[in-house]
């Protein structure tokens, strides 16, 4: 899934590696999957990534992460 993937940071953590870094096809369909970018373990579905996204980060360090992991996502 690499040439037709996107990646973006989570605020929530890969539960196998602890990887913030996700992998979601680039069409971005809500059904789609979620994958580490590590590991790639299925994390979560598409629309589900987007709620922890829209809720924000638990922090001010994690939110000015995000911000410049996915300024280009946005």
């Amino acid at each position: 899934m690499s040439g037709l993937s996107e990646n973006f940071r989570l605020p929530v953590a890969c539960p196998s590696c602890g990887s913030h870094l996700m992998r979601v096809s680039q069409v971005k369909n809500p059904d789609d999957k979620v994958f580490c970018a590590s590991c790639s373990r299925f994390v979560c579905l598409y629309h589900e990534a987007c709620t922890v996204l829209e809720q924000g980060p638990c922090s001010e360090s994690e939110a000015l992460i995000e911000q410049a992991v996915n300024r280009g996502d946005r």
